[in-house]
């Protein structure tokens, strides 16, 4: 109900204004010319007025055509510059975002300012540790591969193999 109340009262408005239109439309035209009185009159002043007359419609033309080339000069400029705006659109893309490291102090001064010192040093907090040589931790083998391949070799270093992996899982 309220949706064709409303469609009602716009139609209304519509309405008014149309004959608001008309009325200055009528106006106008009354203003700029005025009714003609050619009762009357000789055939030199009929000659004389249809002269006045061709003199304000040249004039009127004249203004016309100048209108119509303002309009035309900016309709083209806007097209121009319509599109220059999606050629710049166009050619620029947005790069793709990169993360940046960024230290803990450029953290700190970029929040409180310059104004602050603050230094926050991350790793004296943390514990020191020493390498240790991997190499001593490997056992000494047998310096001579020519006795560990011997060793292993035949039937007792197949039976060595076997039990040396079945030992360990019992």
């Amino acid at each position: 109900m309220l949706k064709s109340l409303m469609v009602a009262k716009a139609k209304e408005e519509l309405e008014q204004e149309i004959l608001v239109k008309e009325e200055e439309k009528n106006k106008y035209l009354s203003e700029r010319a005025p009714p003609l009185h050619i009762s009357g009159h000789s055939l030199a002043q009929l000659q004389d007025l249809c002269k006045e007359l061709h003199t304000k419609i040249d004039v009127v033309d004249e203004e016309r055509y100048d209108i119509e080339a303002k309009v035309m000069l900016n309709t083209r400029e806007i097209k121009d510059l319509n599109i220059k705006v999606l050629d710049l659109r166009g050619k620029f893309k947005r790069p793709s975002l990169r993360r940046v490291r960024v230290s803990a102090d450029a953290i700190l001064r970029s929040l409180l300012g310059s104004k602050h010192k603050v230094s926050m040093d991350l790793r004296a907090n943390l514990k020191s540790v020493k390498k240790e040589d991997t190499e001593k931790k490997r056992p000494v083998e047998d310096s001579d591969w020519r006795k560990n391949v011997e060793a292993m070799s035949g039937m007792e270093g197949r039976k060595k193999m076997f039990d040396a992996a079945k030992g360990p899982a019992q």
